[in-house]
């Protein structure tokens, strides 16, 4: 996350910085100070710790100097230049011992630091240690042959300074239009801000330029596994695998295309392949349970995650898979690993999240409702400040979608997409029940199930037409519904019907589940004014509540506070009840409850809505064997059970922000 300072305080620290460059190193430590004293804002003072430890350690002042670094790496242990002013303070003490622990920490934390990789190779050559000396010497290499500004990007982005890393490199690519490298960078920072067709198109350019390009093609491979586009994924990973047959990063990915093609025993083959070779490896173990669970094989893929943290004690990627089984049970040997790790101060901040999160399913389990609770509330602090999520954006979005998609846009354009009964879709908030509505209506034999397909997120991402470093004012999408060519309508529905198509065995409906397609009903209306959509709906406590105790893999960052995720629940329900106004009778609202309570009726009702007849296995749909990747996998293979529609209340006293919210008394 970007963190932009106050300007006043930007022009003191550069007023210092240039004290310091003028060896004026007295006046630079007291204005630090005296600045220190003017700000409790955290990051202004890991800002001031630096300049004042960087000014002592130039002014000869070394044990100063280091007591400064340290009092800021306890304020963040993870700054990477901080780490590599303590190495440089050591080496002026005389400790190379010590000097090369905190070089290394800091290569580790940011590998574009060239001091640190220059300091390392003479550390290194002093204790004879050639293979750390090619090591460091190649990686160096690399560093040297990029352009200054490419430096200075690598930097910022390891720094997490995300739009000012692409702002500098957008403004190198203007003069350098076909720098490959270049473009794969600008289009890391677009995968990390989410702005994935941006990401794809500068990917599949730099191909187009530079075909042999392994590290562009190898980013091309895993964003597209990300987007769910496994298809092209497949052809990608063919040609990396040509080049480089025995890279075991390919034959993952291989086998993760394969998984999301629906070829789960050939995938699960390749990742048992892997796993033989590379026992030692916990990743690979992780990546085959994975497999496995989609199929249904719980054990196997339990004895998978067990041993990857078997092999990795921290490894909260493994706890918290064997928590989203939803059926495990963990052990209080298991239960105090998770525990002990946690106050682990080197642990990484995603296996914090993760642990903290399977340990509130292990203490719920037991119903010790107070611990589970603790748990659940640290991991969701912990990945709501990573993920930065502003519920405004989200309210604003509802809000151009009731402005512009009105009744008279649909009289008007309503007729111009592709007319196609195909697809299905089932939308609403994660954790609605809508999983448990897909496996009942793909055990129809005329309607396949698919997965959470990213299509129509992603035709809405391009017509926005913005980058998210713009001003939210600017997006085009959707007003610009009622402006553009009106043959574009068949043509993106079609799109979707071809794109769509590798996901679908031979039945003449399928289903699309991205919940999140509630924003953009309007979009699909007018681009497949035949499709039926479903809207999954869950009772609000249980609904809420459900989805802030659970960790999921991205895209659902308004679930991490109970405010949060209150307030997205409000605007999903003003905004399907618009849907209803200006599109009625387009959208089936199906509640949770009602499918518990009256399955048969839920279930005629559904078929009756999408224009199938009655099949019973629709209500055995437990008995349906297919491959299922949704966190609910294994709930949907048993019978339905009641006992999870008010296990909310078990948790009521601390849920008060949530309430408030959802004006629930």
């Amino acid at each position: 996350m970007d963190n932009t300072s106050h300007p006043s305080f930007e022009s003191q620290l550069k007023s210092i910085q240039k004290l310091i460059q003028t060896t004026k190193f007295d006046d630079a430590i007291n204005q630090s100070k005296q600045l220190q004293t003017q700000t409790s804002d955290p990051q202004h003072q890991v800002e001031l710790w630096y300049l004042i430890a960087v000014a002592q350690r130039y002014a000869k002042r070394l044990p100063l100097a280091l007591t400064s670094i340290n009092e800021l790496l306890k304020l963040d242990n993870k700054h990477s230049r901080a780490n590599q002013e303590q190495g440089f303070i050591n080496l002026a003490l005389e400790k190379p011992t010590l000097a090369k622990k905190s070089f290394e920490t800091a290569v580790k934390l940011n590998p574009s630091l060239v001091a640190s990789w220059q300091a390392l190779i003479h550390l290194y050559r002093d204790e004879k240690q050639q293979d750390n000396i090619q090591k460091a010497a190649n990686h160096l290499e690399k560093l040297k042959k990029l352009p200054p500004a490419l430096l200075a990007v690598t930097e910022l982005m390891y720094e997490g300074k995300l739009l000012k890393a692409e702002q500098i490199c957008r403004h190198f690519l203007q003069n350098n239009k076909r720098h490959v490298d270049g473009m794969c960078m600008l289009a890391e920072i677009g995968i990390e801000l989410k702005i994935y067709d941006d990401a794809e198109f500068l990917l599949a350019s730099a191909l187009e330029l530079e075909p042999t390009h392994i590290h562009a093609r190898s980013l091309y491979l895993n964003l597209l596994i990300r987007l769910g586009k496994y298809k092209v994924a497949a052809q990608q990973v063919e040609k990396l695998l040509i080049a480089q047959p025995d890279n075991l990063s390919f034959k993952i990915a291989k086998a993760s295309a394969l998984t999301g093609l629906g070829e789960i025993e050939q995938a699960i083959n390749l990742f048992e392949q892997v796993v033989v070779e590379n026992d030692q490896v916990p990743g690979f173990h992780l990546q085959l349970g994975h497999a496995l669970k989609t199929k249904g094989e719980i054990e196997k893929a339990i004895t998978s995650y067990q041993k990857a943290y078997q092999l990795s004690p921290a490894y909260g990627d493994a706890f918290w898979s064997l928590a989203n089984t939803k059926t495990y049970h963990f052990s209080d040997n298991e239960i105090a690993q998770m525990q002990t790790q946690q106050n682990n101060k080197d642990l990484a901040l995603t296996d914090k999240i993760q642990l903290h999160f399977a340990t509130g399913k292990a203490f719920e389990d037991r119903k010790d409702y107070d611990q589970a609770f603790k748990a659940y509330q640290q991991g969701n602090e912990l990945q709501h400040a990573h993920s930065g999520f502003n519920i405004n954006k989200i309210e604003q979005q509802v809000a151009e979608q009731i402005k512009y998609c009105t009744r008279e846009l649909f009289e008007i354009r309503g007729s111009l997409g592709l007319n196609v009964p195909d697809p299905i879709f089932i939308v609403g908030l994660p954790r609605a029940g809508s999983t448990l509505l897909e496996q009942i209506l793909a055990s129809h034999s005329k309607v396949d199930g698919t997965m959470e397909l990213h299509n129509i997120l992603g035709l809405a991402s391009r017509l926005r037409g913005r980058s998210k470093s713009q001003s939210d004012e600017e997006a085009q999408y959707p007003k610009n519904l009622a402006e553009i060519n009106p043959d574009y309508f068949k043509r993106f529905g079609q799109q979707f019907i071809d794109e769509t198509q590798v996901y679908r065995e031979k039945a003449p409906l399928f289903i699309d589940k991205m919940p999140n397609n509630f924003l953009h009903i309007g979009l699909i209306r007018l681009i497949l004014p035949n499709a039926k959509i479903i809207d999954a709906r869950r009772s609000p406590m249980a609904c809420c509540f459900s989805g802030f105790k659970q960790l999921f893999a991205e895209g659902q960052d308004f679930s991490y506070n109970q405010e949060d995720i209150g307030l997205y629940y409000q605007a999903y329900l003003k905004l399907m009840a618009h849907w209803d106004e200006v599109l009625p009778g387009f959208v089936l609202t199906v509640n949770h409850e009602d499918v518990v309570d009256d399955l048969e009726a839920q279930v005629q009702r559904m078929l009756d809505f999408v224009g199938l007849e009655f099949e019973q296995s629709c209500v055995d749909f437990h008995k349906t064997k297919r491959n299922i990747k949704t966190p609910s996998s294994e709930q949907v293979r048993q019978p339905i059970y009641k006992s999870a529609t008010e296990q909310w209340r078990h948790f009521e006293p601390y849920l008060g922000p949530l309430k408030k919210v959802l004006n629930i008394d």
